[in-house]
């Protein structure tokens, strides 16, 4: 592949995307940005403190001539040397249990660590691209979220340090872009899992897979009728730099419109994995969302983006990784 006539262009913008700098990218997505982006042939500077990521999850890309590993905090000075086309700030404590267990931490990245990777885009003349999640609309009132809903969340509750993180995120973004010319965009990223997921991340479909293989009970919260909208990793990374050579702005939704309720991730894990565990129904977490479902017209409509990979293929693959890669106990498990 020749980068010259192949590597990813911004729409607008006077030179082609070569080099990217991904925060977080030692982390589950942006390990996987990182990881296309060099399939792309863009040169890659990953910037990770690896306080959520694992270097396992860039072994494959360490001895690459176009890969570059600095471990540092984005909380304090960013700064890399030579040209930056594009900057994908993905570093943030994303899992409940890792952003309640590091609360200070998480608001600190989305504001002072959003302000740096700003800076660094701005001092670079590069495209910026802003890792929103789908928790700024809280435990939504409207049913699909589109991007124009505003969000109905609790500032005060337990998963506000994340919530309100990653919409001070967004203001910064977008006053970056009013008042520096900055060319940013935002991506609102909805539930999404694949290899590489932390086994114990405390998020649902990793745990339990992690529960089925080991033969114990899946510990659904509530009644499981709360629902998820879940999309494969491949999918989403593809959305999401098709967004960064877009041109466009944003807030864009990037997700899998097809709707699941947590009690069907869960008797689907069961089936996937052979195993002969049970359900434990134990007390939903306090504001957990009763249902999470993106409206990705804009993404289809702006970038022709929909999601490709089925459900239960997608979820073969990641049993699969949790098998032979994540090293996990498997009694209980039938032969199939």
């Amino acid at each position: 592949m020749n980068p010259t006539t192949d590597a990813t262009t911004t729409a607008g913008a006077a030179r082609p995307i070569r080099r990217a700098v991904v925060t977080g990218g030692a982390g589950f997505l942006g390990s996987h940005l990182c990881t296309e982006l060099r399939r792309r042939e863009v040169e890659v500077v990953c910037l990770d403190n690896f306080l959520t990521g694992s270097a396992a999850n860039i072994e494959h890309l360490v001895g690459d001539p176009g890969f570059r590993l600095v471990q540092c905090d984005v909380t304090d000075y960013v700064h890399v040397p030579g040209d930056v086309d594009l900057v994908l700030h993905f570093a943030s404590p994303a899992s409940p249990i890792d952003y309640l267990k590091l609360p200070i931490h998480t608001l600190k990245v989305g504001s002072i660590g959003t302000h740096h990777a700003l800076g660094l885009a701005k001092d670079k003349g590069a495209r910026f691209v802003l890792a929103s999640t789908s928790e700024v609309y809280g435990d939504p009132q409207v049913h699909p979220q589109p991007e124009s809903y505003w969000g109905h969340v609790n500032p005060v509750g337990p998963r506000g340090v994340y919530d309100e993180a990653k919409r001070f995120a967004e203001a910064l973004t977008v006053a970056y872009r009013a008042e520096h010319g900055v060319d940013t965009a935002i991506v609102r990223i909805f539930n999404t899992f694949g290899p590489r997921m932390r086994p114990f991340d405390g998020r649902a479909i990793p745990t339990f897979i992690r529960q089925a293989l080991a033969g114990e009970p899946l510990t659904v919260a509530g009644d499981g009728a709360q629902t998820r909208s879940v999309c494969y990793v491949s999918d989403l990374v593809r959305g999401i730099l098709a967004l960064a050579g877009s041109g466009h702005g944003g807030p864009m939704n990037i997700g899998n419109p097809h709707e699941l309720s947590v009690l069907q991730i869960a008797r689907d894990v069961i089936a996937a994995t052979g195993s002969s565990s049970g359900l434990e129904f134990v007390e939903r977490p306090v504001d957990d969302p009763m249902v999470r479902r993106p409206d990705t017209t804009l993404a289809t409509e702006v970038l022709g983006w929909t999601p490709e990979v089925p459900w239960t293929q997608g979820l073969e693959r990641t049993v699969e990784w949790f098998r032979e890669g994540a090293g996990l106990p498997q009694a209980g498990v039938r032969a199939r």
